[in-house]
């Protein structure tokens, strides 16, 4: 009989809840579960706020939290489940960004917490009562972690920035908002 420490049990419950939050949100925009608005009412929503299309970005939000939550909760590819689980908590957090830290005052608090608890269960691995120890950790190699939160932090940073900028263009900073992007982009030369 294998002997599970209290690491193990540990890892098995911030997997469950985390993972667990993270897939009924995905549900709530992939199939308006739990009182959510499902694909149609979340792409209104994201495209208001500056994901476009809506549509798209709702589906790829909901994939990412519903499927990356339910990995995590299995312990199943678990740094690709929670890059992805990350992913979307740091498209939600710019959302959130600007109403400050709290999430009392509508701030970015709430999908931080989540993030860095994904990010940090794709970093330390989903323990021993897993899918991913019980198959021989086939989906869950070392390699695998910083490929997967690179791969995330690089389609993030894309999405993220194409939303910062739609958002500054539709705010009336457009021109400054494009200044600032030349700006960037010759420092970057």
């Amino acid at each position: 009989m294998t002997c599970y420490d209290r690491r193990d049990l540990g890892l098995l419950l911030l997997r469950l809840g985390t993972g667990g939050v993270l897939a009924a949100h995905g549900a709530q925009k992939l199939f308006g579960w739990f009182g959510g608005h499902g694909l149609e009412g979340t792409g209104q929503f994201m495209e208001s706020v500056g994901y476009a299309p809506g549509r798209a970005n709702a589906t790829a939000a909901g994939l990412a939290e519903a499927g990356g939550g339910a990995l995590l909760a299995l312990g199943l590819a678990t740094p690709a489940a929670g890059a992805a689980a990350a992913g979307a908590m740091a498209g939600a957090a710019a959302v959130h960004a600007p109403n400050g830290f709290f999430n009392t005052g509508g701030g970015y608090e709430y999908a931080a917490t989540l993030g860095l608890a994904a990010t940090g269960l794709a970093v330390v691995g989903p323990g021993r009562l897993s899918l991913d120890h019980a198959l021989g950790h086939a989906f869950d190699r070392g390699w695998m972690v910083p490929a997967a939160l690179a791969a995330t932090a690089a389609a993030t940073a894309v999405v993220v920035g194409a939303r910062n900028r739609r958002v500054r263009e539709e705010s009336g900073a457009g021109e400054q908002g494009a200044l600032f992007d030349e700006a960037e982009a010759l420092h970057e030369e």
